[in-house]
């Protein structure tokens, strides 16, 4: 079968599934994809991408247009509860990687996505409105049950069924029925934005506070946004708090947060300042989903979020999604069987990507700051050298992004690559 004739549906028009649309209609494919919304709205707050993320856009030939609704990340910085400075690095391009690391805002990125995918396969490529509830798998075909947003059924038969319907995945439920249950880890995230002026290079990536209490990470996703010649910042607190539902549209508080960091003092950031001046404080709870065994089930496979839940830090969850489609894209395209190009898929990414769900589950380089917070008794240091030294962290660092698939410019010279600013020590 041509790959002009191979019939594919992909349920979900999250980033997932809109990137793989885009790299399947690269290699010929003509896909359609059903989105449960009756209308996509640019929703969420910020994801940090990348520069393998950066590198799959490049491919799509959307660089540019992804230049144009994001900023550049230049340098991220580390800091205990008090502000005091334990480690920075450079970023992206900025490091000596070919690609940009770049942050954005999630719901400008998907309506970037959604708008190609119309361009390019045409304005009836996407259906809304219908939801995906189950699937039936036959010798060669696959026929998925539908409804719409009155409640009227229907079916539809593909040649295969991509699922990229999230972490509340229908399919994913129907072919795990015994992970489909996830535990909440007793952590929950605190996702706000605030329009205030730029700080730090303009491109800064904040990491503040000992994640024994509560972590937060600041940093910018839209340059004079709306032409009000401010910067909208993107900002994540994770603290412990009762079990709430999984929903990124549940609405919180920072109330809850702010004295966790009462004694923050950051030169660049008024980091209380920030918090009272937000647009929108939003809930989610980390829940951990157990990674799964397998992604495929005859001539379904499971992408995203569906396939490989990780908690939403550090950007690697959206990224590895979109790396998901022209993964599968490329195997689709090179073995002829259907099933076997599914399992050639899954074989090549499940249990790297697994191993990027359970890092995330510990700190990844994020542990620094745990470090720094056990080794000082949670009190103030005179020289971060002497309770954290720069080698030991760059041994940390350079280890997390290699599994993360960007091992780092200049590790294996022996080269430092990561660096104290001028206002460590203060």
């Amino acid at each position: 079968m041509t790959s002009s004739s191979l019939d594919i549906v992909i349920i979900g028009a999250g980033p997932a599934g809109l990137a793989a649309a885009l790299r399947l209609h690269q290699r010929g494919f003509r896909p359609r994809i059903y989105e449960t919304v009756p209308e996509l709205k640019p929703l969420g707050v910020g994801i940090d991408v990348k520069v393998y993320g950066s590198k799959e856009l490049d491919e799509l030939d959307l660089l540019e247009e992804f230049r144009a609704i994001s900023v550049d990340a230049r340098d991220s910085i580390f800091y205990n509860k008090y502000g005091q400075e334990i480690y920075a690095e450079l970023c992206g391009v900025h490091m000596g990687y070919l690609h940009e690391q770049r942050f954005v805002h999630r719901g400008r990125l998907q309506m970037l996505l959604y708008r190609t995918v119309l361009d390019r396969l045409g304005e009836d490529a996407v259906v809304l409105g219908v939801r995906c509830t189950g699937y039936t798998n036959h010798e060669d075909r696959v026929t998925l049950d539908l409804v719409d947003q009155e409640g009227r059924t229907s079916q539809v038969t593909a040649d295969l069924a991509i699922a990229a319907d999230g972490i509340k995945s229908a399919i994913r439920r129907q072919m795990h029925p015994h992970a489909s249950e996830p535990v909440y880890s007793g952590i929950t995230m605190w996702r706000g934005t605030t329009l205030m002026e730029p700080f730090g290079s303009g491109g800064t990536i904040l990491h503040i506070g000992a994640p024994q209490t509560s972590s937060m990470i600041v940093y910018p996703i839209a340059d004079d946004f709306e032409g009000t010649g401010k910067v909208l910042v993107n900002w994540v607190v994770e603290a412990t708090r009762e079990e709430s539902v999984e929903d990124w549209n549940q609405l919180g508080s920072v109330d809850e947060i702010m004295p966790y960091y009462d004694e923050c003092d950051i030169v660049h950031l008024d980091v209380q300042e920030m918090m009272r001046n937000a647009r929108e404080v939003y809930l989610f709870p980390l829940i951990r989903h157990d990674p799964l065994d397998t992604w495929s089930d005859g001539r379904v496979v499971l992408i995203g979020d569906a396939a490989h839940a990780m908690y939403p830090r550090g950007g690697n969850g959206a990224c590895q999604a979109i790396v998901d489609g022209g993964a599968l894209a490329e195997k689709l395209a090179t073995v002829a069987d259907v099933p076997a190009a599914l399992k050639a898929f899954e074989d090549q990414r499940l249990q790297a990507v697994n191993g990027i769900v359970m890092a995330h589950r510990g700190e990844g380089y994020e542990v620094i700051r745990r470090m720094v917070e056990e080794r000082t008794g949670g009190e103030r240091f005179t020289d971060i050298e002497d309770v954290l030294p720069l080698a030991e962290a760059d041994a940390i660092f350079s280890k997390y992004h290699a599994l993360v698939g960007q091992p780092r410019p200049g590790h294996e010279a022996g080269d430092t690559t990561g660096f104290r600013t001028e206002d460590a020590n203060r």
